[in-house]
C-alpha cells in the first residue's frame, strides 16, 4: 500500500474513514482506536505543525487488525481535521530502489539508440552526397578540376571551353531557366572572333540572330554610317545581335553535352576556405539541401549582382545612367543590319535587331532614379521626350510599343577591375569588371578573358600544383588589360562625349565627335581581334589611305 495523507472527519464517522485501511474484514463497530504518545519499538511517526494542528500516523497491525493512533502532541483532538501519512508495506525501501535502478536503465538505453540512429542517418547523408553531387574531400583526386559558379555567358562558355580541353568541370547556375534581359544582345565582331577562336561559333545559329555590319548615328536630323573594317576576314565575320535569353541557352546546351561538364542548378552561398586558399563552393540544390563542392580552382561568373566578389575583390560599382526597354515589332530600321545610336537629349538613344520581327530600343536615362511605369510617368515621359527625337519611320512602332506595356528597366553599372590575387579562385565576366552597355562591349570582353585563361591554363596539366597554378592566375590579370582595358575605356568615354551637356565645351566636342565619324573615320582599335590576332595576320591592309601594313601604320 502507498503512504497517503488524509483529514479525519468528526467523530461518528470515524469507523468508515479508517475500514480501508484493513486488508481483511475490519471489526464490527463500535470500537474505539488506542491513542498512545508516543510508537511502539519499530514504527515511525512523521510529525509536522500546520495551523496548529497535529500530525498523527495511522496502522493496521496485521495481527491485531485494530488501529492505532499515535500523537505527537498534547491535546490532539479527533473532532478537528488533522494531516496523516500512512505507511504500509515494510518492502517500500527495496521497491523504491528497484524501480530507481529500472529508470536510469531505461535512460541509457534510450540514450544509446538515439546515437546509434543519428550515427546511421549521418553516413546515409555522406553516402548520398558523395553519390549524387560529386562532393569529395580535398585529399580525394577524384573531384572535378574546375568549379565554376553561373551560367551566364561567361560561365556557359568558360565551361564548353575547359570542358573540351579535357577538364573535369563543374557548373552551378542559379536558374536554369532561359533568362529574360534587355541588355548582352549584341555581340561586336571582336566577340564573333572570339567565338570561332573557342568552336562556339554555332551557338549564334539556330536563334535568329542578325548580322550587324556596323553603326548609324544621329543628331539634329542628321545621320551617318559606320561600317565594321571587315574586309580581311570570312563573310561571315560580322556583329550578331539576338536574344540574350536564346543565345546562353544554346551554350548551356553545349555544355551540358561534354562529357566532362556537369551542370546543376543551385545557389552558391559561399566560398570554401583553408588557409588562405578557397577550395570550392558550398551551395543549396533546387529542393533546399546544403552540399558543397571542392576543387583545385574555382572561377566566379555569377554576373552583374555577384555576391561572392567581395572576398576576391575591391568592388566600387558606379551606376551612372538606366537604360529603358522596349521592343519594337514588324518594323524597318533606316539602316538594314545596323546599330543605330541617336544622340538625343539628355543621353544616348539606341535601336538594333534583335530578330528577324523584332528590334531592341534602350532609352538611356541619367542617374539611378527613373519616371514611375505604374502610374504612367514612365510612358508619359517616352511620349512627350523620346519620340520627337528619334527617327519619324520608327514613331509609330515605339508608341505601339509603349502602349502594349512591356516597358523594362535596368540600371547601367560599372565597375573597375580590381583584383585581390586570391589562390584557387578566379573572377571573370560582369562580377569581375563591368563598363556602361552603350557600346556592346561587355561579351566581347567576357570571351577574350576566357581565351587568355585557356591559354594560360594549357601547359598546365595537374592544377592541383597550387603553387604553378597561382603563378597562372596572376599572369592572367595582367595579359587581359590590353583589351578589357581599350574596350572599357572606350565605352566610358563614348557615353561621356554622346550624353547633352549644358558646357559648351561637352557641347563642341559632342558636335566634334559626330563631324569626324560622319569623314567615314572608325576607330578601328576597338575591335580587340587586330591585337589577339597580329601574330597570324601580320599583313592586315590598313584601312586609311596610307596602304601599308597595319603593324606599321601609326594610324
Amino acid at each position: 500500500m502507498i503512504p497517503v495523507s488524509i483529514q479525519l472527519p468528526p467523530r461518528p464517522q470515524l469507523y468508515r474513514s479508517f475500514s480501508f485501511l484493513y486488508k481483511t474484514t475490519p471489526p464490527s463497530p463500535p470500537f474505539s482506536p488506542r491513542l498512545a504518545t508516543s510508537p511502539p519499538p519499530g514504527i515511525t511517526v512523521f510529525t509536522s505543525r500546520k495551523r496548529r494542528q497535529s500530525s498523527i500516523l495511522l496502522e493496521a497491525t496485521k495481527e491485531t487488525q485494530e488501529p492505532v493512533i499515535f500523537s505527537s502532541a498534547s491535546g490532539a483532538c479527533f473532532g478537528d481535521y488533522i494531516n496523516m501519512a500512512f505507511v504500509i508495506d515494510k518492502f517500500i525501501l527495496g521497491t523504491f530502489f528497484a524501480s530507481l535502478c529500472g529508470f536510469f536503465l531505461l535512460c541509457i538505453l534510450r540514450r544509446n539508440r538515439q546515437n546509434l540512429e543519428n550515427k546511421r542517418k549521418f553516413k546515409e547523408k555522406a553516402v548520398f552526397k558523395t553519390q549524387n553531387d560529386n562532393v569529395r574531400t580535398p585529399e580525394d583526386g577524384s573531384g572535378p578540376d574546375v568549379i565554376i559558379v553561373g551560367a551566364g555567358v561567361a560561365g556557359a562558355a568558360l565551361a564548353c571551353t575547359l570542358g573540351k580541353d579535357g577538364r573535369q568541370v563543374h557548373m552551378i547556375e542559379r536558374d536554369l531557366t532561359e533568362p529574360d534581359r534587355i541588355v548582352g544582345e549584341l555581340l561586336q565582331p571582336g566577340g564573333y572572333l572570339k567565338l570561332i577562336e573557342l568552336g562556339l561559333e554555332d551557338c549564334v545559329e539556330e536563334i535568329d540572330a542578325q548580322r550587324v555590319l556596323g553603326y548609324a548615328l544621329f543628331k539634329n536630323g542628321k545621320n551617318t554610317r559606320l561600317s565594321y573594317p571587315l574586309e580581311s576576314f570570312h563573310s561571315n565575320v560580322a556583329g550578331r545581335s539576338f536574344h540574350n535569353g536564346r543565345f546562353i541557352q544554346r551554350m548551356r546546351e553545349k555544355a551540358a553535352s561534354i562529357p566532362n561538364v556537369k551542370l546543376v542548378q543551385g545557389t552558391v552561398t559561399s566560398l570554401l576556405e583553408e588557409n588562405g586558399t578557397i577550395r570550392g563552393v558550398q551551395y543549396k540544390t533546387k529542393d533546399g539541401q546544403e552540399l558543397r563542392a571542392y576543387a583545385p580552382l574555382t572561377v566566379i561568373c555569377d554576373g552583374c549582382f555577384s555576391n561572392l566578389r567581395r572576398s576576391l575583390c575591391n568592388p566600387k560599382v558606379d551606376v551612372p545612367s538606366c537604360f529603358v526597354g522596349l521592343v519594337l515589332e514588324n518594323c524597318q530600321l533606316p539602316f538594314a543590319n545596323h546599330g543605330h545610336v541617336i544622340l538625343a537629349d539628355p543621353s544616348p538613344i539606341l535601336f538594333y535587331p534583335i530578330s528577324s520581327t523584332e528590334v531592341r530600343c534602350l532609352v538611356d536615362i541619367p542617374g539611378q532614379k527613373v519616371p514611375p511605369i505604374a502610374n504612367g510617368e514612365m510612358a508619359k515621359y517616352l511620349k512627350d521626350v523620346v519620340v520627337p527625337q528619334i527617327p519619324p519611320e520608327l514613331h509609330d512602332a515605339f508608341i505601339f510599343a509603349i502602349d502594349k506595356g512591356n516597358i523594362r528597366t535596368m540600371p547601367n553599372r560599372s565597375m573597375p577591375a580590381d583584383p585581390q590575387t586570391t589562390p584557387g579562385a578566379l573572377l571573370m565576366g560582369d562580377a569581375f569588371n563591368m563598363r556602361h552597355p552603350l557600346t556592346g562591349g561587355g561579351m566581347t570582353v567576357a570571351l577574350s578573358d576566357i581565351v587568355v585563361l585557356r591559354d594560360l591554363l594549357n601547359p598546365l596539366c595537374d592544377l592541383n600544383d597550387a603553387a604553378s597554378l597561382t603563378k597562372y592566375l596572376e599572369s592572367f590579370y595582367t595579359l587581359r588589360k590590353p583589351v578589357a582595358s581599350t574596350i572599357n575605356t572606350l565605352a566610358g568615354a563614348l557615353y561621356k562625349v554622346f550624353s547633352a551637356s549644358p558646357d559648351q565645351a561637352r557641347k563642341e566636342m559632342r558636335q566634334a565627335c559626330f563631324d569626324y565619324l560622319s569623314l567615314g573615320e572608325c576607330i578601328r582599335y576597338y575591335f580587340p581581334h587586330y591585337q589577339s590576332r597580329r601574330s597570324e595576320t601580320n599583313v592586315l591592309p590598313c584601312n586609311c589611305s596610307c596602304n601599308i601594313q597595319t603593324s606599321s601604320c601609326e594610324r
